[in-house]
Formats: C-alpha cells, structure tokens, sequence
C-alpha cells in the first residue's frame, strides 16, 4: 500500500479499538471455522480410501461410518463458526460506521465556518452517509474475508505438504500468476472507485440543492437546467460506474482462469506420480489433494474480490476523513464572560474572506453598553461580516474586538455566543414541538415562561390556533408554518433566553408591516438596557437607533442618529431617499 493508504489503514484500525474483543472474537471463530473448512478433504479422503481397501473384502462400515462422522462434526463446525464470523465482522463494522459518522458531525459542529462555507452541503452528506457505509462493507468486512483467505491458504499448503511434497511445489510454483493478477486489477480499480465516489458527491449536492430549493427552481423556470446539469453528472457518473463494475468484474474470470491451471496441473502431475510410483498418495489421498488445490485457489479469488471492494472503501475513507481533518476553531479564550455590560469596541479592525480580497480596512468603533446601533449599507457593504465578527465564526486578520475592554479571543466562544441573543433573516426550526423550539436554547424553560416569550414575540394567537397548540411538531421543510410564523418563532427564542446583547439580521423581513410594528415595540421592550445591533434594510425599522452606522465597500463612512445624518445630506440621506422616494 501507498503511504497514503497506509495512514487510513490506521486511522480505521484506530476506530476497531472499542471492540477489540468482539475482533478477537472473530478472529477466532475465522481460525476454527478454516480449520473445519481444511480438515473436511482430509476425512472425504481417508473415507475414498476405506471404500478402495475394503471394497473387494467386504466394506468396513465400522471404519467408513468414523470417517463421516468426522466428515459431519468439521463440515458443522465450519458452517457454525463462519456463521458468527459473519455476525461479529457485520456488528464491529456497523459499530465502526456509526462512530465515524459521530465524528463527522462532530467535526461539522466544531469546525471552522471557512471550511464549511467551501463545501456544497449535499456533498457532506453524501460523505456522512453513502461514503461511511461503503467504508463499514468494503473495508472493515473486509479485513475478516481477507483473514480467513489468507488463514485457508495457510492451513491449506501444511495439509498440502503432508500429503504429498512435491505435488504441493507444483501448486505453489503457480501461486505467482494469481498474486500478479490480482496486483495488475487493485491498482486499476482504485482509480475508478475514488472517480466513482467523487461524482456520486457531487450528484448528491446538486439533488439536495434542487430539492430544498425547489419553488425557486420553479419560479425561476430553471427545471431544464438543473436536469441537464444532473444528466451531466449522470452520465459522467454512468461511465465511472461502469468503469468500477467492469474492474470488479474481472476479478473472477481472470482468478478462476488461474484457479483452473492450478487445478488441472495438480490432477496431471498427481496421476502421474502415483502410476510411476513417484509418489506414495492412493486414490483418496489425490482426491484430497484436489480438493484442497480448489481450496487454496479460491481464497485468492476471494481476496482479488476483496480487494477491490477495499479500493472503493479506500477512496471512500479518504473523503470521509478530509471531512474529519478539517481543523477546528481554535480556542484561544479563557476567561468565561459574566455579568456582561454590553460594551463593544472594534480597534483597527481588518479582515477578508479570503487573503486575496480584503473586505474591511482598519476599522473603529465604540458601542456603549444599552445602545441600540442599526447598521445599513448597500448589499454587500460588509454589514453581515460585520456581525460574523462579533459572535467570532470569524476572527479578524488583524485589529482587536472588544467586548466590557476584555479581548473577544481571550473569551471562551461559548461564554462570548451566549451573551448575544441572535434572530437571523433564514429562519431554522428543528424538527420538534413548538415549545422544543421555543426553548432550544433554554431546555430548562417552564411551560409558563414559553408562553410569556411567545405572548411577548406575538406568536401565542396563532400557536393556539394549531392542533396540538405548544405541542404541534413542525419543521424547517415543513408547510405547517408560514415564513413569517417561523420567523415569529426564531425572535420567540430569544425573548425568552434575555441575554445582555442581541444582533437582529432583518430580523423582521418576513413579517407583514401591522406585526412589525408590534414587534418593534417587544424589542424596544426587550432591548432596553442592553447593547443591540440591529441589521435592517427597511430605514422605518431603525429611525429611532442610538447610532447608524452607514457602511460602504466594507467601511463606516457614516455614523449618528437618523437625524444628524439626514442633516449632513450624505450616503445615508442619499439611500433614505432611495427608498421612500
């Protein structure tokens, strides 16, 4: 194996560890069901024998009926043992796939958002799902084929000797042409297994993104593009596929063509040797030997089928551990925020999605602890970014962020998260009771304290109009709710969790403007004394900010309240004017 694959040989091992046992186990059971398998031809061979010696005196029945019974308790024993090696070898490698896709998710959770911004989601999913499944079949299955082959072909070559010597050179002198066979097919079909995997992610990503976007795909009249972009792949993914099948395929025509030279040589050479007297094998003894020549070629066989299932397990592991590797954030904080004021300051600030395209410039500011700031600008100012940096899924490139004059990257993310209470433009909701939903960030919450925080987010009328009231189970994909409900149910949450600072990206872009209205008079109740940034496109929402900030091209050009602004007749006067225009 190549280095690479020697590392993920490792790392798989590494996740056997748990279930140590249950593999020695299944070893175990490998090595006595192989030694049922062996001692079968053995026994057929000494019964052959009986039937020659005795066939012209009067049969030994008495010695014949051992042999078989012999024959029976070897070929039961074999059959049971094989039977648990399959059981255990299937239950460690379900094991092994759920502990992998356990530090997918994991991983997702934990990772840095750079990295997940980078990856079409429904390739990560076919990552978690399709690739860890293939891992768990082709791969940690196949380490207990590929131990009980290589334990046949063993046992098979010591029974092979003490039978007959020579007859068993013969056989290992052909033993070359199966290992080069079954090199020349590993080595290609790793090639078209890892192609194989990578378009079946990518069709997974185009299935998702048409599906969880389907009424704008719709809308949109976009139906023929996004099919003969799934054709594409399709077809693409046809011919890899059948490229794969055709590399597993010739496993078995080319091993059983070697199988069949072995087989025929040991029958010619064994006649041979025992009409010459060059060997001292009867009849059943040659028989044996025949049996065991077909045993000691199938293993290989069965390893070449092995083989190349493990290629596609390769190329499988291989993406499901770029997903594992993806680095994490780094905690850098220590110190745990308490009895958090609400005063932000940003000092020279500069950051950049990227290192080639810098966004914001040393940038300034200073929030007051109970001020409400709104930030507007045109579409791609940098106001989003901005708020990315206050919660740090971004760190900035340089300059400092600044939360009661503590640095944000000597504070624990967690602490530093839980002191803003965020309600986002895309609304998200479990897949669980209203109530659930309410509470996701508070599970602790009482009945009583749901149903004042959603009378508070004007959300209680409707919530009782549901069948089951509180207890109605909805989800994001779900049509139960309207956008605006969902909506209402996001800024529901963060009434009842109350934190010290809050951020409302368009938090009411999808409520109708009578509901607004009331909204804004529960954040104004909710927003006293504490520090809020408010994210707003609609200027009706924001007229009565502390401070504006105005942004443009990553940068505050602006900054007051809704009348000093309007006095300076600047960017700010000039997008109010654009708007009620």
């Amino acid at each position: 194996m190549k280095p690479k694959k020697e590392r993920i040989f490792r790392r798989l091992l590494a996740y056997l560890k748990p279930d140590a046992g249950l593999c020695v186990l299944a070893l175990l059971c490998a090595v006595l069901s192989v030694a049922g398998t062996l001692l079968a031809p053995v026994l057929i061979g000494r019964a052959i024998d009986v039937i020659d010696r005795t066939a012209v005196s009067g049969l030994d029945l008495t010695a014949l009926g051992n042999e078989l019974i012999g024959l029976a308790v070897s070929v039961a024993a074999a059959t049971l043992f094989g039977y648990f090696l399959n059981l255990l070898t299937g239950t460690v490698g379900y094991r092994t796939a759920a502990r992998i896709r356990l530090d997918c998710l994991t991983k997702i959770q934990t990772c840095e958002l750079a990295y997940i911004d980078r990856l079409p989601h429904g390739d990560v999913i076919a990552r978690i799902g399709v690739d860890t499944d293939v891992v768990s079949d082709g791969l940690l299955q196949g380490i207990g084929q590929l131990f009980t082959g290589v334990t046949t072909i063993l046992g098979t070559i010591a029974f092979m000797f003490s039978i007959d010597v020579y007859t068993a050179l013969v056989v290992i002198c052909v033993t070359p042409l199966s290992l080069i066979v079954s090199a020349l097919i590993a080595r290609y079909s790793h090639r078209v297994f890892l192609r194989q995997t990578e378009l079946r992610g990518e069709m997974g990503s185009i299935v998702t993104e048409s599906f969880t976007n389907q009424k704008l795909v719709k809308a949109f009249g976009y139906e023929d593009k996004t099919e003969a972009r799934f054709d594409e792949v399709n077809r693409k993914l046809d011919k890899a596929s059948a490229r794969a099948q055709f590399a597993a395929a010739m496993v078995n025509p080319s091993t059983r063509f070697v199988n069949g030279l072995v087989y025929t040589a040991v029958a010619v050479f064994g006649a041979i040797a025992i009409v010459n007297g060059f060997s001292a094998m009867e009849i059943g003894g040659l028989t044996s030997f025949l049996i065991y020549a077909n045993q000691y070629t199938r293993p290989f066989n069965d390893i070449s089928t092995v083989a190349a299932e493990m290629q596609s397990a390769f190329a499988s592991a291989r993406r499901v551990f770029e997903l594992t590797d993806m680095r994490a954030e780094r905690e850098t904080g220590t110190v745990c925020l308490e009895g958090v004021q609400g005063d932000v300051r940003l000092s020279d600030v500069t950051f950049g999605y990227t290192p080639d395209r810098v966004l914001m410039k040393h940038l300034d500011l200073a929030v007051r602890s109970g001020q409400r700031v709104a930030i507007v600008g045109p579409t791609g100012c940098g106001k989003s970014t901005l708020i990315n940096l206050l919660m740090r899924f971004y760190d900035p490139t340089a300059g400092t962020i600044l939360v009661d004059e503590t640095p944000i990257t000597d504070v624990t993310r967690e602490s530093l998260r839980t002191s803003y209470g965020m309600v986002l433009q895309e609304t998200w909701l479990s897949d669980a009771s209203i109530a659930d939903n309410i509470a996701y960030g508070k599970p602790s919450a009482t009945r009583d304290e749901i149903v004042e925080a959603a009378k508070a987010a004007h959300c209680h009328k409707f919530i009782q109009q549901l069948p089951n009231g509180y207890d109605t189970v909805v989800a994001d994909e779900s049509d139960t709710l309207s956008v605006g409900q969902k909506q209402l149910l996001c800024i529901a949450r963060v009434m009842l969790l109350s934190p010290p600072m809050l951020i409302l990206d368009e938090a009411t872009s999808n409520i109708d403007t009578r509901t607004e209205r009331r909204i804004q008079r529960a954040f104004a109740k909710l927003t006293a004394d504490k520090t809020s940034f408010v994210v707003a496109h609609r200027f009706s929402t924001i007229l009565d900010a502390d401070l504006i900030l105005v942004m443009k091209d990553g940068n505050i050009v602006e900054q007051g309240t809704h009348e000093t602004l309007m006095e300076q007749n600047g960017f700010y006067a000039e997008l109010y004017g654009a708007q009620f225009r």
